[in-house]
């Protein structure tokens, strides 16, 4: 059953597939500003060594610290990682707080899904098991946005309570409520140790209506 897990060196294989077939979409070049993006151009081919794996998997646990280094402009983000097994299907992060650049742009939270799982679901699940997160670092509602053209991620948006404002600088913007009782509940037992805040994750089984080719 598909779930949202802290990041761990264990889905190394599937996750360094996952990024090549990214990297054949046209991802990870210099104007990708995007999650992977930024990822695949820091660590693409280097991550095949599993040494430099786990370097790569700190650095994204530790981003969610806020005495974490990091560039001029960039905020703390728990991301998490969506994996069936030892399968990586895609991550989200959810942004600790918004700068006035994400107001308008970027959003709280940012998502994508890897190529060969896209609709089937897991953009959905994803967006809906991140909202206690999100909720537990006392971010209440939520701001998403997409493209204007990309209907199945407003679908997606939509879908997870998505109230739809603007537009502002190409992006369209959806704000999302956190804290329904029923999207809380408990994940694999344990705390996901965020900081700031405790939150409980439902981890969801990945739902068979489609899904979009998901923006990071």
């Amino acid at each position: 059953m598909p779930q949202l897990i802290t990041p761990d060196t264990r889905v190394h294989a599937s996750f360094v597939e996952a990024m090549t077939e990214f990297r054949a979409e046209g991802r990870g070049v210099p104007e990708d500003d995007s999650m992977v993006g930024r990822d695949i151009l820091s660590y693409h081919p280097r991550w095949a060594d599993a040494d430099v794996f786990a370097d790569y998997v700190r650095s994204v646990r530790a981003d969610a610290h806020e005495d974490t280094p990091r560039p001029e402009g960039r905020v703390p983000a728990t991301t998490l990682w969506y994996v069936d097994g030892d399968t990586y299907l895609g991550r989200i992060a959810v942004r600790h707080r918004a700068t006035p650049r994400l107001l308008e742009w970027g959003g709280h939270i940012g998502y994508d899904v890897r190529p060969s799982a896209r609709r089937r679901g897991h953009a959905t699940a994803m967006l809906r098991a991140a909202l206690p997160v999100a909720a537990g670092l006392g971010i209440d509602p939520v701001l998403v946005t997409c493209d204007p053209d990309n209907v199945a991620s407003r679908k997606v948006i939509e879908a997870c309570g998505g109230a739809y404002e603007d537009e502002r600088c190409g992006k369209l913007r959806f704000w999302i409520r956190t804290r329904p009782e029923l999207m809380v509940s408990q994940v694999g037992g344990r705390s996901l140790g965020i900081p700031g805040g405790h939150a409980n994750v439902h981890l969801f089984k990945s739902p068979t209506e489609s899904a979009p080719s998901d923006p990071s």
